[in-house]
């Protein structure tokens, strides 16, 4: 017990030892210490910026979902999601389209116990006196949106079941709408031309820019049964759904799946010949997308670290042809090889390590600064500063290793003569 006592103070004294001597060998050359850890600095603050844009993307997808989405909410479509081109034509050959009458049905054999929207949409052009909006969302949804998903209003309401029953002109229009063609006043109360037609403005939605890629703020919402009216029920459609109080939700989405498998006449044991898509699906795929982006992302961005780890080992072996006569001296004075290559070791981790923490502090600030330059959320996580440093770490021990045995394994005879 004594001996492995002893045995472990020795260790921690030479760690000590050779740190310290690794630590005052660097202070003596700042400059050419600094200048070796640029490399390792900039490949550690890429490292920590790219993490950051990635955990950013996810916080932005998670809240663009719970737009779109809503909490506990499903949507049936001919395709709802696909993450290549290949995947949607197969989808458009493998399902059939949703038909108003589709929706309809649904809504008669599940709608008492589950609440639904229909959404259909078409580009158009809107016009009030002189003013235009080209290239409006035209969205034909249920007076029942609100309560499945959030529509967000800055004035006015969102229009009624009788006026969705009685097909009223009536509309709900963004921000940017309302600003385009009713700047400097209230657009509630007012009317705006659409097809032809005038349309009432009851509500005003809030700005809320865009989600996942699409612009929230050109929204124009009527009545299911007025956009029926204007472009016919023969369109695609999706269909939004939220259990009733009551109700769960796997058995909400069970319940609507087997009615318009009835409705399609799906064989028994046949897959689904639609496609549905929940909250929990899209955050799935979107961190599937995320988790191939750092797949391909971060190793690149290690590169970096690969080059700083390089610079550190010619400046170590020009440390060791420097320090060759020090060596000879230490080592006739009874220092051990594992101590010398302990002692260059330490200091190739120590150069390794401290561009590592300076990169992170770096890369951290460089994402607050993009942040808000940009816009765009981007937050430092805990993990990728830890493989950042760790990684730098690693390097500087890769790229100390032959540096430090071949200082461990000069002749101190040999050494003490070399000037």
């Amino acid at each position: 017990m004594e001996r492995q006592r002893a045995g472990w103070v020795r260790t921690i004294h030479n760690v000590r030892t050779a740190g310290s001597l690794a630590w005052d060998a660097i202070r003596a050359h700042k400059l050419r210490s600094f200048l070796t850890l640029l490399g390792v600095i900039i490949g550690a603050a890429s490292l920590v910026t790219v993490g950051a844009a990635i955990h950013g993307l996810g916080i932005y997808a998670e809240d663009n979902t719970a737009k779109v989405f809503g909490t506990d909410t499903f949507m049936l479509a001919q395709v709802a999601a696909a993450t290549t081109a290949q995947e949607y034509w197969d989808k458009m050959r493998r399902n059939k389209p949703i038909r108003y009458p589709d929706f309809l049905y649904l809504q008669a054999a599940t709608g008492d116990q589950i609440l639904y929207s229909t959404m259909r949409m078409q580009s158009e052009e809107l016009r009030r006196d002189g003013a235009v909006f080209d290239d409006a969302a035209i969205l034909g949804v249920s007076f029942t949106l609100p309560e499945i998903r959030d529509v967000p209003l800055s004035e006015g309401r969102f229009f009624t079941q009788d006026e969705e029953r009685r097909s009223r002109f009536v509309c709900v229009i963004a921000a940017d709408v309302a600003r385009a063609l009713f700047a400097g006043s209230s657009a509630v109360g007012q009317n705006l031309r659409m097809r032809g037609y005038d349309f009432h403005v009851v509500g005003v939605l809030d700005k809320v820019g865009a989600a996942f890629g699409m612009p929230q703020d050109n929204l124009v919402y009527i009545p299911a049964t007025v956009y029926s009216r204007l472009y016919g029920t023969r369109q695609s459609l999706q269909i939004y759904g939220k259990p009733r109080p009551g109700l769960d939700f796997e058995e909400a989405l069970d319940m609507a799946r087997v009615a318009l498998r009835t409705r399609f006449r799906t064989p028994l044991g046949q897959p689904d010949n639609f496609d549905v898509a929940t909250p929990e699906g899209v955050r799935a795929w979107v961190g599937g997308v995320l988790g191939m982006i750092s797949a391909v992302v971060v190793p690149v961005t290690c590169i970096s670290l690969l080059v700083g780890g390089i610079v550190i080992m010619n400046i170590m072996l020009v440390t060791v042809t420097e320090r060759t006569h020090e060596i000879g001296i230490r080592k006739s004075l009874g220092a051990r090889s594992r101590d010398i290559q302990l002692q260059f070791l330490l200091e190739a981790i120590l150069l390794a390590g401290l561009g590592g923490v300076t990169g992170v502090a770096v890369g951290a600030a460089l994402a607050e600064l993009l942040e808000s330059v940009f816009q765009i959320a981007l937050a430092v996580t805990v993990n990728y500063a830890l493989l950042a440093v760790c990684a730098a770490c690693g390097v500087g021990i890769l790229s100390g290793w032959y540096p430090a045995r071949r200082a461990a394994r000069l002749d101190p005879v040999a050494a003490i003569r070399m000037e």
